[in-house]
């Protein structure tokens, strides 16, 4: 475990290619969701929630790059967990990651409906949902080099929108509609319940460690693309928060998922090109972000199945593109039935709590090996150790206590599919795991 494995996967991504996978996986988060933050903490509470959650962010990525190094898997947290803490930890650590990129994409796929049939009505919300999923597995199967042009291609366009509209609207922010009277007008509680809402300016930027066994120098390149999908996230997060509460006031913002064209229209009007082109732009940040964050849970997926964590069927590749087909197209059905519900907070919701277990087992993973493993090569060392993975640590036992009291019914479906899928593991999984 300690070395890249030879899956059959092709070696082709590069630094810039990892830079565009870590940005688009989380780019949409600057388009929608975020917004509803704004009403839980006010425009100080939801910017201290941010701050919080960038700090659990930076400390988190410079602690995962060591192990995302060390061990260059497309499982990525399964496989570090799995390392550190035997196959059931590796079962915890894959069911987060599961769920987060699983959930994750329907959530995407609806506000890309609302986007199109913002402009174009006679397109229903959930059919072009259905479409983004057949559109992008088919893209995703056709070949990682051809996938990762294209993320790189929409990524840029999404980063550079976005640039052009701080451009626009900074001159018009307003510091005082960010430093309100009273300053938190829900108090620290606000500041607690708009934590949940912030962790979607950063979700799912650990996917980048699931293309490790495609990267050319992986011990060189993740962490050269990590750190700059890092500084560019923080960058644009601050950004976007920074020109849209010191414009439109918290009721404004949540009014629905499109708050970034709303900011443009205040400051310039609904006719004015630029608020249209934002509109039409905005689809190129989800997009981003839905089309690599299928690429991340195709290869979350078929390291699991390839470690008979999953059925073996979904670990093979396609006899022509040598891409794991089956690991594409079975979520991505998951991800169609998702959508059908048309419940996008409540799929934001559960992916968020995947994820906050991922974090917790992979910082836990890093403690372990560092004291189970202390001659295994690491490229990348965490620094500040401890404190940087206790830093991340800590706060993510605080966020998923946000979760569960943000949203308690979605907490019971998760914890209930933790449980099914715990049964599965001693039942079966274990099991072919002990005759291997």
């Amino acid at each position: 475990m300690s070395g890249a494995v030879d899956s059959g996967l092709k070696r082709v991504l590069k630094p810039v290619h990892l830079w565009a996978i870590a940005v688009g996986l989380v780019i949409s988060g600057d388009y929608f969701g975020w917004n509803y933050g704004v009403g839980k903490g006010g425009p100080m509470g939801m910017l201290i929630a941010t701050v919080v959650v960038t700090l659990m962010y930076v400390t988190f990525i410079f602690s995962y790059t060591e192990l995302s190094t060390a061990i260059p898997h497309s499982g990525g947290p399964f496989a570090y967990a799995r390392a550190a803490l035997g196959p059931f930890g590796g079962y915890v650590a894959g069911f987060g990651t599961v769920v987060e990129f699983v959930f994750a994409p329907p959530a995407i796929a609806l506000a890309i409906g609302s986007y199109v049939n913002f402009r174009v009505p006679g397109l229903p919300k959930v059919g072009v949902a259905v479409a983004a999923f057949g559109v992008f597995a088919a893209l995703n199967v056709l070949g990682v080099t051809l996938a990762a042009t294209f993320e790189l291609v929409v990524t840029a366009l999404a980063a550079l929108e976005l640039g052009i509209f701080f451009f626009l609207t900074a001159p018009h922010v307003e510091v005082a509609r960010i430093v309100t009277a009273p300053l938190l007008p829900h108090g620290a509680f606000g500041v607690f319940t708009a934590l949940p809402f912030a962790i979607w300016f950063y979700l799912a930027l650990e996917g980048v460690a699931m293309s490790a066994e495609e990267v050319i120098d992986p011990k060189r390149d993740i962490p050269k693309g990590y750190l700059a999908g890092m500084l560019t996230l923080v960058v644009l997060a601050m950004g976007t928060l920074l020109c849209s509460t010191g414009i439109l006031t918290p009721e404004q913002l949540v009014e629905d998922d499109s708050p970034l064209p709303r900011v443009l229209k205040a400051v310039l009007s609904a006719d004015h090109p630029m608020t249209h082109l934002m509109v039409y732009l905005g689809l190129f940040g989800l997009i981003a972000s839905f089309h690599g964050i299928m690429m991340g849970y195709s290869r979350q997926v078929y390291a699991l199945a390839r470690a008979d964590y999953l059925p073996r069927f979904l670990s093979r590749l396609h006899p022509r593109f040598k891409t794991p087909a089956w690991a594409i197209v079975v979520p991505a059905v998951v991800g169609v039935a998702a959508a059908l519900t048309e419940r996008a907070d409540e799929l934001i919701a559960l992916a968020g709590m995947g994820a906050v277990v991922l974090y917790l087992t992979s910082m836990v993973s890093l403690f372990v090996l560092r004291k189970k493993q202390p001659g295994l090569e690491r490229p990348f060392v965490a620094p500040v150790y401890p404190l940087f993975p206790a830093v991340a640590l800590g706060l993510s036992v605080v966020f998923l206590l946000a979760y569960a009291f943000a949203s308690p019914l979605v907490f019971g479906l998760f914890v209930g599919l933790f449980a099914l899928g715990a049964l599965h593991f001693a039942l079966v999984t274990r099991v072919r795991l002990a005759a291997k």
